[in-house]
């Protein structure tokens, strides 16, 4: 999966950092990106899987990206790319390289 194939979105469920998610998603499933009004409608028990079947390939929450910031694994101003990289490093993406 080449870089040009993902997309980085933030979802606003809030106002607080535990309240915003970053999800990297693999734009050949969802090339729009994610219909989260369309999320909102699954049970709450089965979120997890109707964000993989939508093509996120990670979620974080704020605070989540804030930590990932301070330990230095990402970089704010390269956020998409940093993500990116670090599915690359986790094994998510694999057959790449980091870009």
């Amino acid at each position: 999966m080449k870089f040009e194939d993902t997309s980085l979105q933030k979802i606003e469920l809030g106002d607080q950092p535990a309240d915003q998610y970053y999800c990297l998603i693999d734009l050949r499933i969802s090339p729009k990106g994610l219909n989260i009004d369309e999320i909102r409608l699954t049970d709450p028990r089965n979120i997890d899987q109707q964000f993989l079947e939508k093509g996120c390939l990670m979620l974080f929450t704020g605070e989540e990206i804030d930590e990932l910031l301070n330990r230095g694994e990402i970089v704010k101003k390269k956020m998409h790319k940093s993500l990116y990289n670090l599915a690359i490093r986790e094994g998510l993406i694999k057959g790449v390289k980091s870009v």
